[in-house]
């Protein structure tokens, strides 16, 4: 069977599984679930339905047992919508994917964070040593105070006029 054709069989199975879920289903442990993708079998005969579902993991058990007594009923929503000789058995699954990012890119932040701490600690020294950030550690920069001019002005490689 064409790879297009069964990538258009998936996407309707998705859509149509994702329809059922959000508006139809009205069973109440069936709550906060995301379709994320569907993979179809290359005759037909099987659909897996990958679905994402937060909260904890009493919830995630509690949904997924839902969507276990529901497949038939999305099955016949997937039947209504293809016009095909088999429809598939659905079987949902539960996708770890999105939970697992969303853990990543928490764990990304907190080392960010911590390493911008750790730059703002390293780059201010404590008052009294030289090197501070204060005008009388720094000769230089008292010097240019007392004359009124930068190094640049001084050097003449300004692109401003001397007055």
């Amino acid at each position: 069977m064409k790879s297009h054709r069964l990538a258009r069989v998936s996407e309707v199975v998705r859509e149509t599984a994702a329809n059922a879920i959000l508006f139809e289903i009205k069973d109440p442990r069936v709550k906060n679930v995301t379709v994320t993708r569907a993979e179809v079998s290359a005759d037909l005969q099987h659909a897996k339905v990958f679905v994402s579902v937060m909260g904890s993991e009493k919830e995630q058990s509690l949904t997924m047992h839902g969507l276990k007594s529901a497949a038939a009923y999305v099955q016949t929503k997937i039947a209504d919508r293809l016009t095909s000789r088999y429809v598939p058995h659905v079987t949902f699954i539960l996708d770890e994917g999105v939970k697992k990012s969303i853990e990543i890119a928490r764990i990304i932040r907190e080392e960010n964070e911590r390493l911008e701490a750790d730059r703002g600690a390293a780059q201010t020294p404590p008052e009294g040593e030289p090197g501070g950030d204060s005008p009388e550690s720094d000769p230089e920069s008292t010097d240019e105070a007392e004359h009124g001019q930068t190094t640049e002005a001084a050097e003449g490689t300004t692109d401003r006029p001397k007055p």
